[in-house]
């Protein structure tokens, strides 16, 4: 399940998308029309922007906007940047693989039964960016 954070990360970077032709965008503007706290969506737009996503400008005019082209970028490479690991169980995670307690994956149906759910869900998320969510 994605947490809130993910979901207004990617409420915030569709808005983005569909105003990228108009230049910067304030935070303020982008947490009124998306119904996002403020304080928690500064903190997003800094992690994406320190991810090199997003760059702002200071100042009259100033605001986010993107660094790199919305369809560029990956569903699955803000999960992993906002929420950390795709997958279900960290034994079976590509980037966050940790070892589950008391078990045998060479001889565990739940390890194999979640790669296939991991596998399924990285098809979808791999293959679609940022571009396929403007509205």
């Amino acid at each position: 399940m994605l947490t809130k954070k993910s979901q207004y990360a990617f409420k915030a970077l569709s808005y983005l998308a569909d105003k990228q032709q108009d230049g910067p965008v304030l935070i303020s503007e982008i947490a009124k029309k998306k119904r996002i706290p403020l304080k928690f969506l500064e903190n997003i737009l800094l992690e994406l922007k320190k991810a090199d996503i997003l760059e702002s400008k200071k100042g009259k005019g100033g605001g986010y906007f993107f660094k790199k082209n919305p369809a560029d970028v990956k569903m699955a490479t803000i999960i992993r940047l906002i929420d950390g690991p795709i997958s279900m169980l960290p034994c079976v995670s590509l980037y966050f693989y940790e070892r589950c307690k008391n078990c045998d994956e060479k001889h565990c149906g739940l390890n194999d039964v979640m790669k296939q759910v991991r596998d399924a869900t990285l098809q979808v998320l791999e293959n679609r960016t940022l571009k396929d969510l403007q509205d």
